[in-house]
């Protein structure tokens, strides 16, 4: 009897960076298994100005400007209407201000063997911060020092794999400001990476947030594997709504748009002298949330640049 090989449908949506979380969660929304990015910024990369490595990528595979997000979906009788609804929800993005770019979407087929390489072969252990590598799961990585920190994702349940200068960022503030026994809040929690770090770098307890199902199922997921969900309660929630917390730290890596949406209930949910970690800022919404922080009455301790994204960290005064 001949082996039964499964055919998948690869979605290719060539647009822009600052796209790409929004396009990615709705990708995982309509059931995507797993998002690949493919940036030519990847390529340039001065290995001098991040953490980690730098694998060999082929140039034929990038665009010559904006980028590749691929998506795998099984490949059925409804694909059709499916690329349509995904081309109707990345359309709408443009009513939050987002720039599309070229805003092409395209499918093909794959089949099993090549979608499993395809999928895996962008994932690699990646030292995000100076304590922190994440790794996915199948990868038999082993740390290098007595001080490192290992997380372990899999990383094609929602997103945040660690590798995307926004989750860097994040990680990298995580491990300056987070303490022994503090308390923290995780806004969007996605994959669960920044839940998990806050929980290996020491704190006592963290509170993750996201709207989405499956990021709250993933968060649970990825937790239980790195053996910290002991620590993180969980909970599908609208960013801080009917959140009445007094959290140390509140971090989020998110659309700015987002942000600036529930800067008044992170102020309320942190301690006097708590710090508010936010991500996901492409550099031209900078403004527009250092604007909203600092009317709130956030003080800006530090901003941190990679590519075109942004990182701010605020005290609340």
């Amino acid at each position: 009897m001949s082996e039964i090989r499964l055919k998948w449908s690869e979605i290719c949506i060539h647009t822009t960076n600052e796209a790409i979380e929004p396009i990615s969660n709705i990708l995982h929304e309509i059931g995507a298994s797993g998002v690949v990015i493919e940036n030519p910024l990847d390529l340039i990369i001065d290995k001098q100005d991040v953490y980690g490595e730098i694998f060999e990528l082929n140039p034929k595979d990038y665009p010559d400007e904006g980028v590749y997000i691929k998506a795998y979906l099984p490949l059925n009788s409804s694909i059709i209407e499916t690329v349509e609804e995904i081309k109707l929800a990345v359309n709408n993005l443009t009513a939050y201000g987002i720039e599309l770019g070229k805003n092409e979407v395209t499918w093909s087929e794959v089949d099993e063997e090549d979608w499993a390489t395809a999928w895996k072969k962008y994932y690699k252990p990646i030292q995000v911060s100076e304590k922190i590598t994440v790794t996915p799961t199948w990868e038999n990585y082993q740390p290098t020092s007595e001080d490192e920190i290992v997380i372990e994702l899999d990383p094609g349940m929602a997103f945040g794999t660690g590798t995307h200068p926004t989750t860097m960022l994040s990680i990298q503030a995580l491990e300056k400001y987070v303490n022994m026994g503090d308390s923290v809040i995780d806004v969007g929690c996605g994959s669960g990476v920044l839940s998990i770090a806050s929980a290996r770098l020491g704190a006592k307890e963290v509170y993750a947030f996201d709207l989405d199902e499956v990021a709250v199922q993933s968060t649970k997921t990825n937790a239980e594997y790195n053996k910290v969900d002991d620590l993180i309660h969980l909970k599908q929630n609208n960013l801080l709504q009917d959140v009445h917390l007094q959290a140390d730290i509140i971090v989020s890596n998110i659309l700015a748009e987002i942000i600036i949406r529930f800067i008044d209930d992170a102020w309320v949910n942190l301690v006097d002298g708590g710090y508010f970690i936010t991500s996901g800022i492409i550099q031209s919404k900078k403004e527009m949330v250092l604007n909203k922080m600092q009317e709130h009455g956030f003080k800006i301790i530090e901003i941190n640049e990679i590519e075109d994204w942004v990182s701010i960290v605020a005290k609340k005064k």
